[in-house]
């Protein structure tokens, strides 16, 4: 499980540089409409704060690969798990399983590589959690 701690760790790195004003790769995490239009724009405080969020959430997966029964953990485990499977159904318009726009590069990036990594995530806490 150390590998989701890295993980975790590595995609709060690259919402601090995009924060920051970087643009490597952002033209892969942002759904686009059909005809290339963004349809989210998110403000660079709000990476910033999405890194934050992120880092604690790595912190998490750290306490519980680490053994540890505080409540606040085991509730946050939960919530992080919860937070990366309902990504991985989506919100039936742009992302996850179930979305509606297919053809952008965005929605192919999003079928084989942010699914596949979101379910990743989601289980390995759900694996610490039961400690299996």
């Amino acid at each position: 499980m150390i590998a989701t701690i890295i993980i975790l760790f590595l995609i709060a790195l690259i919402h601090f540089y995009w924060a920051l004003g970087g643009v490597w790769g952002i033209d892969k995490v942002l759904p686009t409409d059909s005809k290339g239009n963004r349809l989210l724009n998110p403000p660079q405080p709000l990476s910033a704060l999405v890194g934050l969020v992120v880092l604690g959430f790595a912190y998490v997966a750290y306490k519980l690969w680490q053994g540890s029964s505080e409540s606040i953990i085991l509730y946050a485990g939960w919530g992080v798990a919860i937070i990366f499977l309902l990504r991985v159904i989506g919100d039936f318009r742009m992302v996850g399983l179930f979305k509606k726009i297919k053809d952008t590069p965005f929605s192919k990036y999003d079928t084989w590589f942010y699914i596949p990594l979101c379910m990743y995530i989601g289980f390995s806490f759900v694996l610490m959690l039961l400690e299996i």
